[in-house]
């Protein structure tokens, strides 16, 4: 047997549901605040993910799939939405197609890392963008779409943090402060860190080795460092939040792994997914559109790992299976070739039908309608041909009831329709 690599894996019918669920939620709730889907491909230059993601992040450093392919080009497979739909919106001028760049993406993503419950070396990820609004409203509208979406997906226990980390007048005094802080406890501090202590020491917030927290904890805040114009807009963002309604604690370790990140910071937690709690997070990037050779516009956006979120599902969560309306069952040649007919005349009605296609008696029959759910069973056989009729079977009480040939499409939706069962349309 050839398994799949490691770090991957299959979702498989059963789980699959799971994910659809998130997925069209998902989308129904973009797509409500005036977002558009975007495509990207998932291999993209490497000079993207350097410039856009940062060249002293980890992402770059030790976790992309990058290589160079037949053509001399270095490639690698996207580890990240945010560069990829950066790209597409300046490659394309949506700028002048759209009245407000409002983007969203939904795919796989790749990262070398150690796999771990909800984190895989192909991940999936939602992403939304949005481009070229400076004032903190849109901040607050972006906080408020990430918070709507893990409301209505049923996610218990969860916690908004903000933060803002400044933008490049303000950082580099908070940046020579978090240095002076640390002083001779640098040493002290794991590998990690001690390199990011010389590139770029806001990472240091990022770090999870146990024996580091007591020092980073006592580290300088962002907020305390920042600009008039940074503070001003950090007291806006939250006047939105506290106008909606939302809750939300300021963490002052809240920083962000990416350097692109300016000003507004914000993650979502969830205490149903232990350790690893993190369901989503973003922020602004006002410089990163300029940095991949577009305009000097303004960025917001949040990410969210799907499988974070299918994990954080309550398990009373309203996930429809798409079982079948009726099981078409057939004795003898003839009646196989009107069971044919039958079926196709039920899916182009819209709804959910299934056969048996090896000819096998009615008993056998029966139990893989039965496996596959399907509430009826729809039997012909020569009496029923003859007759021009179906016998319709209710699979959990066992009652046959002969219908007319040119009845069964509205008896099937009328029992499917009692029985709550949501109906397809017509193609």
């Amino acid at each position: 047997m050839i398994a799949a690599v490691r770090g991957t894996r299959d979702i498989l019918p059963g789980e699959s549901e799971r994910w659809q669920y998130v997925e069209d939620i998902a989308r129904r709730l973009f797509e409500r605040y005036g977002y558009a889907e975007v495509r990207t491909p998932i291999i993209e230059r490497e000079e993207l993910f350097a410039k856009g993601t940062g060249e002293t992040t980890d992402i770059v450093q030790k976790e992309m799939y990058a290589f160079t392919d037949k053509g001399g080009e270095r490639v690698t497979l996207r580890p990240e939405a945010t560069p990829s739909l950066v790209r597409a919106f300046v490659e394309h001028h949506l700028e002048q197609q759209m009245a407000v760049p409002k983007l969203y993406c939904l795919g796989p993503m790749f990262r070398y890392e150690r796999p771990q419950k909800g984190r895989y070396r192909q991940f999936h990820q939602l992403d939304v963008e949005v481009f070229g609004v400076e004032d903190a409203s849109i901040d607050a509208e972006m906080i408020d779409l990430a918070w709507s979406l893990v409301r209505e997906l049923g996610v218990r226990e969860a916690e908004l943090l903000i933060n803002s980390v400044g933008c490049p007048v303000c950082r580099p005094s908070f940046s020579a402060a978090l240095v002076s802080a640390l002083g001779e406890d640098v040493a002290r501090l794991c590998a990690d860190c001690r390199r990011r202590a010389g590139t770029n020491p806001l990472r240091i917030f990022d770090c999870k080795v146990p024996a580091d927290q007591p020092i980073i904890d006592r580290l300088p805040h962002a907020v305390d460092h920042l600009c008039e114009a940074c503070a001003t807009h950090f007291s806006a963002v939250q006047q939105h939040l506290d106008a909606y309604g939302i809750p939300y604690r300021i963490s002052h370790r809240l920083v962000r792994g990416l350097d692109y990140y300016t000003r507004t910071t914000f993650e979502i937690l969830s205490g149903s997914l232990g350790a690893q709690n993190a369901l989503l997070g973003g922020g602004r990037y006002d410089g990163l559109v300029k940095v991949l050779g577009g305009p000097d516009r303004t960025g917001i956006g949040f990410a969210a790992g799907i499988e974070r979120l299918v994990l954080a599902l309550p398990e009373d969560a309203p996930i429809e299976v798409a079982r079948p309306h009726v099981f078409v069952a057939a004795i003898g040649d003839a009646a196989r070739r009107e069971a044919a007919r039958l079926v196709k005349e039920l899916r182009s009605a819209g709804l959910r039908a299934q056969l048996d296609y090896e000819g096998r008696s009615i008993r056998s029959q029966m139990k893989t309608a039965d496996r596959a759910g399907a509430p009826l069973a729809a039997i012909l056989g020569d009496d029923e041909l003859a007759k021009n009729e179906v016998t319709m079977r209710n699979m959990a009480s066992g009652d046959q009831t002969p219908i007319a040939r040119r009845d069964v499409i509205d008896y099937i939706r009328l029992a499917s329709a009692d029985e709550g069962a949501p109906m397809a349309q017509p193609e």
